[in-house]
């Protein structure tokens, strides 16, 4: 985990005040058990929402604590798809850490240019021919797009994947890459780090 820089992000109180409220909820139900005459289950619903809620805060905030080592560029990152999400626009990002991933991934198209909100954008425009593959990003330079990256198998409960979130994964298991995801579906952004997949809180801003 690359944590130097997260210190200083103003989310970090968002987390901590998340974490004392959800400590909060806990203890309320431990007096309602205390009164026969009170059921917890609907209290304890109340929990779960709000550990999700946690959840997507606290991925939020270690989000750049994962890129920022990285690439100088996650400030842009961090707009582009939040904007993307706004559209609807679904998209698949790829930032290369410390293993190189060419040798995972079918590559696409040769793009050698300087991360920008406008590059990104028209890469992932609905109907432009780059729009359902990956981007790779290695430093602050979008290297390439329209990259096929390899589809995780693992099973999910009930909850269906996407292919784009199937990619995500199955690159976070194969090198320490990080993947992000925006749903063309709901416009949702999440992460994938290390196999797993963590979403984002789009009720608020994310801030680098």
């Amino acid at each position: 985990m690359d944590n130097k820089n997260c210190d200083f992000s103003p989310m970090k109180e968002n987390l901590e005040n998340g974490i004392k409220h959800l400590i909060h909820l806990l203890e309320s139900n431990l007096k309602i058990l205390s009164n026969e005459s009170y059921c917890v289950l609907g209290s304890l619903e109340d929990v779960k929402d709000e550990l999700n809620s946690l959840e997507s805060t606290a991925a939020s905030y270690y989000l750049d604590c994962y890129l920022s080592a990285f690439t100088d560029t996650h400030n842009i990152l961090s707009s582009t798809v939040q904007h993307l999400s706004n559209l609807k626009h679904g998209a698949l990002i790829v930032v290369e850490r410390g293993d190189s991933i060419e040798s995972i991934i079918q590559k696409g198209t040769a793009i050698g240019a300087t991360v920008t909100p406008k590059l990104l954008g028209s890469i992932f425009y609905p109907g432009n021919p780059l729009h359902d593959g990956a981007v790779l990003i290695r430093g602050n330079a979008v290297v390439s797009a329209s990259n096929v990256l390899p589809l995780t198998n693992k099973v999910f409960g009930e909850k269906k994947l996407g292919t784009r979130h199937r990619a995500a994964i199955g690159i976070s298991e194969q090198s320490d890459a990080l993947a992000l995801v925006v749903s063309e579906e709901t416009g949702k952004i999440s992460f994938a780090l290390n196999g797993k997949l963590y979403p984002i809180n789009t009720t608020q801003p994310i801030v680098f």
